[in-house]
């Protein structure tokens, strides 16, 4: 298939430019004594991730694709993730906030050079412009990231976005999803990464699943009938968990009823989806209610599975890319949207606000696809498979449109909850139900 090569770098250069607004956004929110500091010993200070997004950026696209000299090669070793854990990240000597301002700026400069010699054809690495966009995403994961660091400093608020929209239409109860095959992941989408495939077909029971995610209300409701002092709704290792970490609410509730958000206090929103649960927590939830947490591939057939054609969707609105009208994404607002928010986001089957919002929590392990290969290095996705890791998908509030589409996968600890984590249910279908 021919390219488009001057519409592609045209994108590639947009698309570094506006993560790059993104990035700037979120450190200069603050001083340098804020960019400093630890806000809390599960993520790394502020200025850690700024560098950070640089050096891999040079790693890759200057040393790599581009074949230039290192603009620093002495730090490397200081923003290897895979070297230092986030607890240990304050006392490296780390680039100062001007150090690493001026360090990202020199990289990008290179780059952007780059994009308009670099060819985009004849390299797996470059082809379709893979490797800019695979910065690109590392960059607004790194984003997220440090949206979550936000979340967590204490202090008045240095963010600001405009609420998200009301509920459009009315989100009730739950939608069969008819028993078959569809097809997962993906073999053709140029800047998926390599978890993400390939493509394989998949055969699935009838079930039902949540028309939305679980909202603030209905997870009240289990808080409110003693569903974090009841055994009998956690498995072992979640009730453990429970118990050591002293989980009563979710995460920046607070016990007069109000929720900490952004440095803002306000009334927790009945209609808006529960957000920084971990995967216990969910779980513990859908026991309660009689139901489950869904697995990875129900999520995704219900996220891409169009019944009228037997395809699978590149998003739950279809194969365009995403806008605004259909979901929550890209911190253009600092909260989930109520249920309702989004009815032209929703699958063919109608199940909405899958995408955006928070990350919905799947009862799998994170592990390849039949046929999984690593690219371009093992350390994104193949040394975490296994059963320490859960998955999560759609997308939240603050996940960028780059990073995210109904095969992107994300994957965390089963007891994480600084993250914008949420989840819906699902349930097997009884004989009964399907005739």
């Amino acid at each position: 298939m021919t390219i488009d090569t001057e519409r592609l770098r045209s994108r590639v250069a947009e698309e570094l430019i506006r993560t790059r607004d993104r990035t700037t956004y979120l450190t200069d929110a603050v001083d340098d004594d804020d960019l400093v500091r630890q806000h809390s010993p599960l993520m790394s200070p502020l200025v850690w991730d700024l560098a950070h997004v640089g050096n891999q950026e040079e790693l890759w696209l200057v040393r790599d694709v581009g074949g230039r000299d290192p603009v620093r090669a002495d730090i490397d070793e200081l923003y290897d993730a895979f070297k230092h854990a986030r607890v240990n990240r304050p006392g490296l000597p780390l680039l100062s906030p001007a150090e690493a301002r001026g360090y990202v700026g020199q990289v990008r400069s290179k780059v952007l050079d780059l994009v308009d010699s670099v060819p985009l054809e004849g390299r797996r690495l470059t082809e379709n412009g893979f490797a800019f966009g695979m910065i690109v995403q590392h960059e607004q994961q790194h984003a997220e990231t440090m949206l979550a660091t936000h979340q967590l400093r204490s202090g008045p608020a240095v963010l600001a976005a405009p609420p998200p929209p009301e509920p459009g239409t009315a989100v009730r109860g739950e939608v069969l999803v008819t028993g078959g095959p569809f097809t997962m992941g993906t073999s053709t989408d140029p800047w998926a990464l390599d978890n993400e495939g390939p493509a394989h077909e998949v055969h699935l029971p009838p079930y039902f699943i949540d028309a939305a995610p679980v909202t603030n209300a209905e997870y009240r409701a289990f808080v409110d009938a003693g569903g974090y002092d009841d055994e009998r709704w956690w498995t072992a290792e979640g009730w453990r968990h429970r118990r050591d970490a002293d989980l009563t609410a979710p995460m920046h509730w607070n016990r007069d009823g109000t929720y900490t958000r952004f440095g803002v206090t306000g009334p927790v929103r009945p209609d808006e989806p529960v957000v920084h649960v971990c995967f216990h927590e969910a779980q513990a939830y859908a026991r309660w209610a009689g139901k489950r947490l869904p697995t990875e591939a129900e999520w995704e057939k219900a996220a891409r599975y169009d019944p009228a054609t037997g395809r699978s969707r590149r998003n739950p609105w279809g194969d365009d890319d995403w806008t605004p009208e259909r979901a929550n994404l890209g911190q253009r607002h600092l909260a989930p949207a109520p249920v309702g928010a989004y009815p032209r986001g929703a699958s063919p089957l109608g199940v909405h606000q899958l995408i955006g919002d928070v990350w919905e929590w799947c009862d799998t392990a994170f592990h390849g696809y039949p046929g999984f290969t690593a690219f371009p290095y093992r350390e994104y996705s193949e040394v975490f498979f296994g059963r320490d890791y859960r998955i999560l998908r759609g997308g939240s509030f603050g996940t960028d449109a780059a990073a995210c589409r109904g095969t992107f996968r994300n994957w965390d600890y089963p007891i994480r909850r600084q993250i914008f984590s949420g989840f819906r249910c699902a349930r097997d279908a009884t004989p009964a139900e399907v005739a």
